[in-house]
């Protein structure tokens, strides 16, 4: 099941604690989060077979060129494929950005209470200092991406 592109923020104040996540990457490099604090950072869940994930993968690229200069780094989180099937998709779509083989659910625990399960793709906005400022649950609308990154790049660091 699928989100429907409803999307919610949260001001600096109502923050919780940052995302504290490390996991192995599709090409088997650890990864920590916590190695880009001070960057705003876009998390995305989702999984191959998806057909919105499929269908949001050129705007997420598209995404990543255009804010890779500005700092922003991009994730993706995945829990339900197998190496194999992760990285066709990656290739397929030309995914510029590492994803996590999130096997074992870290990820997903870690984003537990603003990430439904259920709703794949969904995709948060992590602020400086790793806390969530912003979830969209479903596919992206790349404009309101865009808007909630800008939100966030703008923000005291």
């Amino acid at each position: 099941m699928a989100g429907d592109g409803t999307f919610a923020t949260w001001a600096p104040d109502q923050r919780a604690d940052p995302i504290s996540l490390v996991g192995t990457t599709y090409t088997g490099e650890e990864l920590d989060l916590a190695d880009w604090r001070g960057d705003v950072v876009v998390v995305n869940f989702w999984y191959a077979a998806c057909p919105p994930c499929r269908a949001e993968a050129p705007d997420l690229k598209a995404i990543h060129t255009d804010y890779t200069p500005q700092g922003v780094k991009m994730l993706g989180i995945n829990p339900r494929d197998d190496v194999g099937t992760a990285q066709a998709f990656e290739r397929s779509f030309e995914v510029p950005y590492p994803s996590l083989h999130d096997q074992d659910a870290r990820g997903v625990a870690a984003f537990e209470g603003l990430v439904p399960l259920q709703a794949m793709p969904s995709t948060v906005v992590l602020d400086r200092q790793g806390r969530v400022a912003a979830r969209v649950l479903g596919q992206i609308d790349p404009t309101i991406l865009r808007g909630l990154i800008d939100d966030t790049l703008a923000e005291e660091a």
